[in-house]
């Protein structure tokens, strides 16, 4: 029994699933996520003595805890301790905590005048980064741009519509790392049942680069600006201007901080690619931006919507120099502008507009019932895993959106992404997740 009981403790400890740590040498994921059989599960765990990871010294774990969780999961019975003497190894634990916390406590003198002024120009840090706190003010242009908005969206299901069509069941999930990056600029979100419209769906992720405030910013600004648009513009336009609208906002909004001093850097130019998908009945609409990327599974195969905007694209390095960018070939491909950047299109980068610019490609779907499923995902994921390596990896998982997302996830951080990963799955139709294949 402990052999299950005590995983989840581990999870507690380490802040990962038993069996997706990535500093496991073994390439294991989580029950779920692979096709174990209960027989197959109960092999691997008592032959094959499988094991979560268990959390280093440096997440302050009590090392008496670890030997405790050890030994509950030893391979031979009688080295387990009974329930008795668990109980009374984690009575022990706790008062030792209880006495250090004590101690510490007794050490700490009160605070001088210094101490004083250091606190209160701590205060006034803090301070000063919540004011520019980049998802609060998107947020806040949201939130401006979608008053009375509720109702203006529900012209996009006045449009011709046959009521024979396929009709889209759509279940969602997502799952975001940072990767072995130090930190995360990827943001997104999910929308489904826009303005509270059963049949309107918007999903969108934002992967930043020279920081993550455009990306922050974005993933909260741009659902307003849809919403906004929706009284006067079809679905596909008013996703494209929602882009525009949102790059001019975030610049602007930089440019008014630097004004007023209060950003330091002068020369901080940050931006983010961006993907967007709009599904409207059984319309699916995509704005891309740069290199994250969507996919749609169709009857097996996958069905690419979306073009990388990158400088190695010959079409978009002649589309930037023709907008008045230098790029040139640097280190180890084409990029743009002193900056270096490797994307032709984001939302952002004020200082390499407009030759990079925030207008996306769009492409329009009709959903039939051959369309299985979508999947959104920054460049971490496609770095490493292949259009068709990504439908068949989904087509080997339980059919659970936020665990397939996961599972992508975890896949691309095992091949070596060097990136953070952002992944979004939506299924088309019903599905079980007690199916493994179909």
């Amino acid at each position: 029994m402990y052999n299950f009981v005590l995983p989840r403790h581990s999870e507690l400890l380490t802040g990962v699933i038993p069996y997706t740590d990535l500093r496991a040498e073994a390439q294991a994921h989580t029950v779920l996520e692979m096709n174990y059989t209960e027989q197959q599960l109960t092999a691997a765990v008592v032959s094959d003595r499988l094991r979560p990871v268990l959390a280093g010294p440096e997440l302050g774990a009590p090392s008496s805890l670890l030997s405790l969780i050890q030994r509950c999961w030893d391979a031979n019975p009688q080295n387990r301790p009974s329930f008795d003497d668990i109980v009374g190894e984690l009575d022990s634990i706790l008062e030792h905590r209880k006495t250090v916390k004590e101690e510490e406590m007794t050490l700490i003198e009160p605070p001088s005048s210094n101490d004083d002024q250091l606190m209160d120009v701590t205060n006034k840090l803090r301070t000063y980064q919540e004011s520019i706190n980049w998802s609060t003010q998107g947020e806040h242009f949201s939130g401006r741009a979608s008053l009375a908005a509720d109702s203006s969206v529900r012209i996009w299901l006045d449009f011709p519509y046959d009521p024979l069509a396929y009709h889209p069941v759509l279940s969602w999930g997502s799952f975001a790392t940072c990767g072995r990056r130090e930190t995360m600029e990827d943001t997104h979100f999910l929308m489904p049942n826009m303005c509270n419209e059963k049949d309107i769906h918007v999903f969108g992720i934002f992967d930043g680069h020279r920081g993550a405030a455009a990306a922050e910013f974005s993933a909260r600004a741009l659902p307003g600006f849809l919403q906004s648009s929706g009284s006067t513009s079809s679905p596909s336009n008013a996703l494209l201007e929602a882009f525009v609208k949102t790059d001019a906002a975030f610049r602007n909004e930089l440019d008014s901080y630097r004004k007023s001093k209060r950003v330091i850097q002068k020369d901080w130019h940050p931006g983010c690619t961006a993907v967007a998908a709009l599904i409207v009945r059984n319309k699916l609409f995509v704005a891309n931006a740069g290199d994250c990327r969507t996919i749609l599974c169709r009857a097996g195969h996958p069905f690419v919507l979306t073009k990388d905007h990158v400088a190695s694209c010959l079409e978009e390095r002649e589309r930037v120099v023709s907008a008045g960018g230098q790029v040139k070939w640097q280190v180890d491909t084409w990029r743009v502008g002193t900056a270096a950047l490797q994307v032709t299109r984001s939302i952002g980068d004020d200082d390499l507009k407009p030759a990079v610019t925030a207008e996306p490609e769009m492409t329009e779907t009709d959903l039939s019932g051959e369309d299985e499923f979508l999947v959104m995902a920054s460049d971490g994921l496609w770095d490493v895993v292949s259009n068709t390596d990504v439908v068949n990896i989904i087509r080997d998982t339980v059919k659970e959106p936020g665990m397939c997302a996961k599972r992508l996830a975890t896949e691309a951080a095992e091949r070596g992404s060097k990136d953070n990963i952002t992944v979004i799955v939506v299924f088309l139709r019903p599905v079980s997740t007690a199916e493994r294949i179909y």
